[in-house]
């Protein structure tokens, strides 16, 4: 049952419901993503700032560092002076270095008695230096230690003798009722022609990177620690953490996350923490590397997730507010509109009702003022009715054989104001139309006598394409009473050379013999025949023939070009001129012989191929009778070669599903990039299609000095045809497999290489 519903019931079920389901979904689409934006927006504000904030503990480090080398440098200047001097010397230089850096809590040294005491030949035993500054003073130290071997510390050092960063330590040497206090040690070692004599470093206590780690909050509640290579936290706004291990804070993600090991590697990496009051934060690892250092440590940024979603959430909820304010509005607006639409088409249509049971009078006049359509509808309405008042009127006068009466029509699609005109004047045109039938009787007649004769003219020259032309051009410009004509014609036996060709042309009742050849698309002869169109010019330049035509001297006021058309191949151009303008039914007739001439063209030019191809076919019957019988042959031996082929192919399919899934197989080109390779390859060393694809040979192989020598000449042979096997170690992802590998090249089936193919197998597959 179909259910019938008004106008503005359909505005509110139709309109209102899509119109609220775009929106919906419009507003829901915006709102998430702009969530979703502001959310990372914020996650890279963090990843940022603790990329900031390990930038400057870099400088911080960076700037001792660089001072300690310094110092270490400038031993090799004073080492050739006696012991007692430079080393005076040299705590002489620690004060004013440790005045100019307050933060700086230590300054010191270390010298191996073996370098500069004579005769003292064991490997440990050295004298140290230290500048301590305690309250305003700065107390100085030298004292003997390492005498019965070095500690584990040192001795590291000692053996690497590069610069580094010591990890968080009490401080063990203090003097008096000094507090002893925690310290990190940035230390350069000193080096004479590569052997390692002594060292310099600097003691900066915890306390002071507490202050500038405390300064690092980006976000409201968030706070930054500073992690050593070690995972001992150095730095941290509770005081109470300060010089503990990570993993004793953060031991589930320790161990979930791999910190320690992220953390020695230099790694940038965040993830999610929930603490055990339910709480989420966002964990920034940036990490702090200092140059020459190879112990890289860590800034690690910790902000609550609801700080980085306030924004986001914020935004969630006014997007919705709003959305659901305007779809509150865009209710309330169809529900108005719907009434002013649907009160006057009621009105229009119950004028309209009445029109349609024949009624006319002034009663189904309305006056409408919306200003919009509906009005517009009221006026049309109006119009209508005040336009059949007086169609009646002039109906009643047309009855009564008067012809006279004026009917305005009220647009030009006034068909019933038509239909009266038309009738008024058919007895009016009566006579006129008598007299154009008479004139197109002459028309067909003149046309279907001028067929007649070129048809018979068409027959009687079907043998020699010349003469046919010919005739044909001298009796259409005799015909058409046109002053000269010419008939070119595509020439294409030159497969190299095509053009059309000028074969005959005719001035009033002599033939001019005159070569012409015209290019394809050269000129209006070209432009014809690659439109496919009659072309007819009135207005004619006096320099028309000079530029495209060859047909005489003469400026004519009118040109016509028509193309022989057969089976949509244009086979040449007619073309004529006149002084006279050749009319429409003249043109059409022209077009229509044109059609009977381009058949009886194509017809000459296959009778000429055809009493060619016959004196060929007799010449070549005898030949192909008697390869007829070797051909028999041949295709009895392709039938067997097809069935065998088939068996071959089904085998073929069956060996390589089987290679596939036991062997181990790479495709590569010719300069040893990846092209293909099967899924059991992929599945040993753990790898996929995109990851692969497009690496080069030599990635992730273990190569010898040798093998890397001579690996030119490998790839060379291969392309040159030669088949090699070879052992080899590929490594991926920290995966490492032996292979036993077989490499030969592919070609295209027509002897060309155009690939190599690698076979594998596991060396351990061969070991069991």
């Amino acid at each position: 049952m179909r259910i019938k519903l008004k106008i503005r019931q359909k505005i509110l079920l139709y309109i209102l419901s899509v119109s609220a389901l775009l929106y919906i979904v419009a507003i829901g689409y915006i709102v998430l993503d702009s969530r979703k934006n502001l959310l990372n927006e914020s996650i890279n504000i963090s990843k940022l700032s603790a990329r900031l904030a390990a930038s400057d503990i870099k400088l911080f480090f960076e700037k001792d560092l660089s001072l300690t080398r310094t110092l270490s440098n400038a031993f090799s200047i004073y080492r050739n002076m006696p012991p007692e001097k430079w080393q005076q010397l040299w705590v002489d230089m620690y004060r004013p270095v440790l005045q100019a850096n307050p933060h700086i809590y230590t300054l010191w040294d270390s010298w191996e008695y073996k370098d500069f005491v004579l005769g003292y030949d064991k490997d440990y035993g050295r004298v140290a230096h230290t500048v301590t500054r305690i309250s305003n003073e700065i107390k100085v130290n030298r004292e003997s230690r390492s005498m019965n071997g070095d500690p584990a510390l040192y001795g590291g050092f000692k053996k690497d003798a590069i610069e580094a960063l010591w990890e968080p330590y009490y401080d063990q040497f203090i003097f008096g009722n000094m507090e002893r206090k925690l310290l990190i040690s940035l230390c350069s070692p000193v080096n004479i022609s590569g052997k390692y004599v002594g060292m310099v470093g600097v003691d900066v206590e915890l306390a002071t990177l507490q202050e500038n780690i405390s300064k690092i909050k980006p976000f409201e509640g968030s706070f930054a620690f500073l992690v050593s290579n070690k995972a001992v936290i150095a730095a941290h706004p509770n005081r109470d953490n300060i010089f503990k291990k990570l993993e004793n804070l953060y031991k589930n993600d320790f161990l979930n996350e791999k910190l320690g090991e992220r953390i020695t590697k230099g790694e940038e990496f965040s993830y999610y923490h929930t603490d055990s009051l339910g709480n989420t934060y966002y964990m920034c690892y940036s990490p702090v590397k200092i140059s020459n250092i190879p112990t890289p440590w860590a800034l690690v940024l910790s902000t609550p997730i609801k700080v980085l979603t306030q924004k986001a959430d914020s935004s969630l909820y006014i997007s919705l507010f709003v959305g659901f304010t305007g779809l509150l509005i865009i209710v309330i607006l169809l529900i108005f509109v719907s009434e002013n639409i649907a009160k006057p088409i009621r009105r229009i249509t119950k004028s309209l009702k009445r029109l349609a049971t024949g009624e006319i009078s002034d009663d189904l006049l309305i006056d409408i003022r919306t200003g919009d359509e509906i009005e517009e509808m009221s006026e049309a309405l109006n119009t209508s009715v005040q336009g059949l008042n007086k169609k009646a009127l002039s109906a009643i006068d047309i009855g009564k054989g008067s012809y006279g009466s004026e009917i305005t029509l009220l647009s030009e699609k006034d068909m019933l104001g038509k239909s009266l005109i038309d009738m008024r004047d058919s007895l009016i045109r009566a006579q006129l139309e008598d007299e154009k039938r008479k004139v197109d009787d002459q028309k067909r007649a003149w046309a279907n006598e001028g067929f007649a004769k070129f048809a018979d003219i068409l027959r009687q020259n079907s043998n020699d394409i010349h003469v046919l032309c010919d005739n044909v051009i001298k009796n259409l410009v005799k015909y058409l009473n046109a002053n000269q004509g010419g008939i070119f014609l595509w020439n294409d036996e030159d497969r190299s050379d095509p053009h059309f060709e000028l074969v005959s042309i005719f001035a009033w009742d002599r033939k001019k013999y005159i070569k012409k050849r015209i290019e394809k698309g050269e000129g209006m002869v070209g432009a014809c025949a690659l439109e496919k169109e009659t072309i007819f010019l009135t207005d004619v330049p006096d320099d028309y023939i000079e530029i495209t035509s060859g047909l005489g001297s003469a400026s004519p006021n009118c040109v016509i070009l028509v193309p022989l058309m057969y089976e949509g191949q244009v086979l040449g151009v007619i073309e004529m001129a006149s002084f006279s303008v050749i009319e429409k039914y003249q043109i059409e007739f022209l077009e229509k012989v044109g059609e009977s001439i381009a058949s009886t063209i194509s017809s000459v030019r296959i009778n000429v191929r055809t009493k060619e191809l016959l004196e060929q076919s007799q010449q070549q019957a005898e030949q192909m009778s008697a390869q007829e019988e070797a051909v028999r042959q041949n295709i009895e031996e392709l039938l067997a070669i097809q069935e065998e082929a088939i068996r071959k192919s089904s085998e073929m399919e069956g060996l390589v599903a089987s290679l596939n899934s036991a062997l181990y197989i790479v495709e590569y080109d010719l300069n040893g990039f990846i092209i293909n390779v099967n899924d059991a390859f992929l599945h040993q060393l753990g790898m996929t299609h995109q990851q692969i694809i497009g690496k080069h040979h030599s990635d992730n192989i273990d190569m010898t000095e040798k093998q890397k020598k001579e690996y030119g000449k490998f790839w060379d042979e291969l392309r040159a045809g030669a088949s090699k096997k070879i052992k080899s170690n590929i490594h991926w992802d920290g995966k490492s497999v032996a292979f036993i590998e077989t490499y030969f090249p592919v070609n295209d089936g027509g002897g060309e290489i155009n690939k190599i193919m690698k076979i594998s197998h596991r060396l351990e597959e061969f070991k069991d």
